[in-house]
C-alpha cells in the first residue's frame, strides 16, 4: 500500500473508532443515572397542591425526589411506563422514583384530581 493509501486507511479506521465511541449506548440506567437527584418540593394543604401543573425537565434514569409536606397521608400517581403509585405520610416525607423512557409524564394526585407536575423526560 502506498503512503497516501496507508494514511487514508488509518484516518478511516480512526474516524470509525471515534464514531462508534460517540454513538455508544447510554448506561442501563439512562442518561441521568449519574446525575444528581432532581428534588421537587410538593405541598398538600386541604384541596390544593403546590406546584400545580408546572413542567420540569429531567433526564432518563435520573432519580427524582419528591419532598412532600402534607396535612394527611395520600398517594401520588406517576403516569410513566410502567405506571407508579407512591404513598406518602402526613407531615414530611420523601418519595423517590426514576423514569426510563423519554416523553412527558404527568405526576398527579388522584385524590385531588390535579396534576402536580409534568416531567419532561429527555
Amino acid at each position: 500500500m502506498t503512503r497516501p493509501g496507508k494514511i487514508a486507511a488509518t484516518l478511516s479506521a480512526l474516524a470509525l473508532a471515534v464514531t462508534l465511541t460517540a454513538c455508544g449506548g447510554d448506561d442501563e440506567g439512562g442518561a441521568g443515572a449519574d446525575a444528581a437527584p432532581k428534588k421537587i418540593e410538593v405541598t398538600f394543604d386541604g384541596d390544593s397542591v403546590t406546584p400545580n401543573g408546572e413542567r420540569i425537565e429531567v433526564a432518563t434514569g435520573q432519580e427524582i425526589e419528591l419532598e412532600v409536606t402534607a396535612d394527611e397521608a395520600g398517594e401520588i400517581h406517576v403516569h410513566s411506563s410502567p405506571e407508579q403509585e407512591l404513598e406518602y405520610d402526613a407531615g414530611d416525607s420523601t418519595v423517590t422514583f426514576t423514569i426510563d423512557q423519554p416523553g412527558v409524564v404527568d405526576v398527579e394526585s388522584h385524590n385531588l384530581d390535579k396534576v402536580i407536575v409534568q416531567l419532561e423526560v429527555k
